[in-house]
């Protein structure tokens, strides 16, 4: 669905938007981690759970763009539209960063190799770009789950095992990160279906 010409020229001309891309996870999955997380955190204060609708895996965090280079960028996602989707599964449970951590999160499982050759695709088309600096650390394929309350005083402690079972994702998705007092609120702007025809993306304006 393309955008609507008319959300483009309600960006100014210079506003800024924080942007990232990400693998989405399929409902089942995103519905097995919230109960999990629900479960299992129940005991910690401080813990701002993250809502069900925005659970994903981000691959490229590209943070402060012009807005008026959306639709550049999303294009450029398209670059992963000929991979296949990716099966993955929950692994370890884990407190980011370790010695401090801000938040909590559960790494996906990759022994295939395919998740890390998706984020490196999606790196490589942005960086191209000019858009994305890449980190200088490996990537670690995670879904955060919990954010720490600033103060909080939350300790890494052990938790129960992540939930069982496979799961294939096939959405990458660019989206928009809007703050607010209540916490970040995710709004997609464009989707590339893994598996389409390569360089295919569905744009659609920002809400």
């Amino acid at each position: 669905m393309p955008a609507s010409s008319g959300g483009e020229r309600e960006r100014g001309a210079g506003e800024r938007v924080r942007l990232f891309v990400a693998l989405e996870l399929p409902d089942p999955a995103r519905a097995a981690l919230t109960s999990w997380c629900s479960s299992a955190v129940s005991g910690v204060s401080g813990l701002r759970l993250v809502r069900p609708e925005d659970l994903h895996a981000t691959l490229c965090f590209l943070g402060s763009r012009p807005a008026r280079e959306i639709a550049q960028i999303g294009a450029a996602c398209g670059v992963v539209a000929g991979e296949r989707a990716v099966d993955s599964a929950f692994g370890e449970v884990l407190w980011l960063p370790r010695r401090r951590p801000r938040v909590l999160a559960v790494s996906l499982e990759d022994g295939k190799g395919a998740l890390a050759r998706l984020q490196a695709s999606v790196s490589e088309a942005l960086v191209a770009g000019g858009w994305y600096a890449p980190e200088s650390r490996p990537y670690l394929a995670h879904v955060t789950v919990a954010r720490i309350g600033r103060g909080a005083p939350v300790r890494a402690s052990a938790l129960a095992a992540a939930p069982a079972g496979g799961f294939r994702c096939s959405r990458v998705t660019l989206y928009r990160s809007v703050l607010r007092p209540s916490g970040a609120r995710y709004e997609p702007l464009s989707v590339v279906e893994l598996g389409s025809a390569p360089g295919a993306a569905d744009s659609r304006s920002a809400v």
